[in-house]
């Protein structure tokens, strides 16, 4: 039984990461289908330059929300119960860090979306909120201070993720914190840092669009014989 509880909260986690906010608020509030413009992620970056920036911050809130929801939701199922997998006994915590990664992934390859998204950042720290709060507190500042001064959302987002586990690393080796908040955001870090790796490449060629720039609407695929028709709806 115990078992079946930890797959619901990772199925549970997954379909509520895989809410598109940023589709849907950037359909409300400007009639933009957000996949069509920019980098065609769903995250508040991509909403900023596309909606603006009520729509980028109320998408953020909600993509952080639902990794906040994720661990609750196991801790409600879980509870107690303690899984035991050979020489392992997993209980909560390991149970609120696969809640949390599979909203994570949920948010990345949504189902909703043909298995596209966003990159995870905000949710990764909507669940890490919930299970540290000063980490996700750290880490955002690093995120914020790092997107301001360079002007490049991809490298403060890359940046707060490693802030995270470079403090969570001296505080369980040395304090006894538990390995599972270590274990998170060492996975979190990753699957940011691949999510942006296509960030990265036009970071280290200088291409990489700073904040404050306007996504374009991407260009359909044509034959050299037709002329493209897509335009930008009207804003």
């Amino acid at each position: 039984m115990t078992i079946v509880k930890f797959m619901l909260v990772v199925i549970l986690g997954y379909l509520l990461g895989s809410i598109p906010f940023g589709l849907i608020i950037s359909k409300a509030r400007k009639g933009i289908d957000v996949t069509e413009f920019g980098s065609g992620k769903t995250g508040a970056t991509n909403v900023l330059r596309t909606a603006g920036k009520r729509a980028a911050v109320l998408v953020a809130l909600l993509d952080i929300v639902k990794g906040v929801l994720a661990v609750l939701i196991a801790r409600l199922i879980i509870g107690p119960d303690i899984l035991v997998v050979g020489n392992f006994s997993l209980g909560i915590l390991i149970g609120q860090v696969l809640a949390a990664l599979a909203a994570m992934a949920g948010h990345t390859w949504s189902i909703f979306l043909k298995f596209k998204g966003g990159r995870g950042v905000a949710t990764f720290f909507g669940g890490l909120a919930a299970m540290y709060p000063p980490a996700a507190l750290f880490g955002g500042e690093v995120l914020f201070l790092g997107a301001g001064l360079s002007r490049y959302a991809s490298l403060g987002s890359i940046a707060g993720a490693v802030a995270t586990y470079t403090l969570l690393l001296p505080l369980t080796i040395i304090n006894g914190f538990p390995i599972e908040y270590l274990l998170y955001s060492l996975i979190g870090t990753i699957a940011i840092i691949i999510t942006h790796r296509d960030n990265i490449d036009r970071l280290t060629t200088g291409k990489e669009r700073k904040l404050g720039e306007k996504a374009k609407a991407n260009q359909p695929s044509v034959s050299p014989d037709e002329p493209a028709t897509h335009q930008p709806p009207e804003r």
